[in-house]
């Protein structure tokens, strides 16, 4: 026999070899089993397809299972098959019960601004709640029956840009009623650039909620982390938050969005140009509504005539834009070179050669802006780089602070 000639050390090894192989299976079974019943968040491999957080479902559909499911969304809640996140959660049996839709409509097809009323998605049949106009926060019966919400909308990093003031009433909504937040995180495709000056409280609305700089480089799943560890909600309460990392992603790389992420940002160089431009909607200068060179462009019939000239006409986004069938003079930015800081040069040489410099700002400038010292420095006649100096102190007391809630 076999087992004649083996010596008794080698049987004794025979046998503690196929005792830790039972063990070991044992284990490892048993580790399974315990597997199945956690979420584990997947980590970033670089090098790889940027995946948002509506990409990353294994991680939140097992979170979604069995419950009543209320979501924030809009055009830009899709996956990177260009399935409507939705869709996609009907389609894997999430019992969805109702759609909240920020400025612009589920669709995204309102002007800024423009009042968006409740209804119903003529695809799925779901009851669609505006959360723009009187109606930003979600009404206690207007949650009633939803155990999480989910947010899923795609921000392009600045503080007057209103989706993240639209997830600060939905945390705070959902804080008051007990209902978990789940925000499906996206990039930011200005998460780079932290410029800017920072609000005032005194400036809070609807167009700046936060002690924020023009540009915050956050996406929104860290923004919202930030809303809650800083109790910025009513009376520093905080919501029971969940966010779902997008996959292989920094905030170094580049990031084109698959779909306007509003009517008036048609491209990648109109969403960079964004921030940089808003501050002319505060003034009496045309930012291209009306165009197809929105925030591309800027122009007005009181700057000097040169060379480029654009005339304003309705169009999908702008029913009656600014100037609507009278010529503008101003600049073509469509073809500039990526801007990587808050540009203020084209908004000072605008105010420096206008034709009325007491009729060039109105009272939005300064909701925009959020204090009274950047329309007080341009008419002052305040270099840029003496402005841009003013910023210093709050931009680095800012990156301290968000330093403690970026993901990526």
């Amino acid at each position: 026999m076999i087992y004649k000639l083996m010596s008794k050390n080698t049987v004794l090894f025979l046998l503690m070899v196929v005792f830790s192989c039972g063990s070991a299976n044992k284990s490892k079974a048993e580790s399974q089993k315990s597997k199945e019943n956690e979420i584990t968040i997947q980590k970033p491999i670089f090098g790889l397809t940027i995946l948002t957080g509506a990409d990353n479902y294994n991680t939140y559909l097992p979170l979604l299972k069995d419950k009543k499911i209320g979501i924030v969304t809009n055009q830009t809640g899709i996956l990177t098959d260009k399935t409507h996140l939705v869709d996609f959660l009907i389609q894997t049996k999430i019992n969805l019960t109702k759609i909240f839709a920020p400025e612009h409509g589920f669709r995204g097809t309102a002007d800024a601004g423009e009042h968006v009323i409740d209804g119903k998605d003529a695809k799925t049949s779901l009851p669609i709640i505006s959360l723009y106009g009187d109606n930003k926060k979600p009404k206690p019966e207007q949650l009633a029956g939803i155990d999480i919400m989910v947010f899923d909308l795609q921000d392009v990093g600045a503080r007057f840009y209103t989706y993240i003031s639209s997830l600060h009433y939905i945390m705070e909504a959902c804080a008051e009623n007990n209902i978990q937040l789940i925000i499906l995180d996206r990039p930011n495709p200005n998460g780079s650039i932290v410029d800017g000056p920072i609000l005032e409280k005194e400036f809070t609305s609807f167009v700046g909620m936060h002690q924020i700089p023009t540009l915050h480089g956050m996406t929104i799943g860290e923004y919202g982390k930030m809303i809650n560890g800083e109790k910025w909600l009513k009376n520093g309460i905080q919501c029971k938050l969940t966010v779902i990392p997008c996959l292989n992603y920094n905030r170094e790389m580049t990031y084109s969005l698959p779909t306007k992420p509003s009517p008036n940002l048609p491209n990648d160089q109109s969403i960079n140009l964004y921030a940089s431009l808003c501050f002319f909607e505060g003034t009496n200068i045309s930012v291209g509504r009306g165009t197809e060179k929105q925030f591309q462009i800027y122009g007005s019939p009181y700057l000097p005539k040169s060379g480029f000239s654009f005339t304003p006409i309705p169009n999908f986004g702008a029913k009656e834009p600014v100037y609507k069938n009278i010529e503008c003079y101003g600049d073509d930015l469509s073809a500039v070179a990526k801007v990587k800081k808050l540009e203020i040069k084209w908004l000072i040489e605008a105010y420096q050669t206008t034709s009325d410099k007491s009729k060039f700002f109105n009272s939005f400038f300064t909701k925009l802006a959020g204090t009274k010292k950047l329309q007080e420095q341009i008419e002052a006649g305040i270099s840029e780089i003496e402005i841009r100096k003013s910023w210093e102190n709050g931009l680095i007391a800012f990156k301290k602070m968000r330093a403690e809630y970026l993901i990526y």
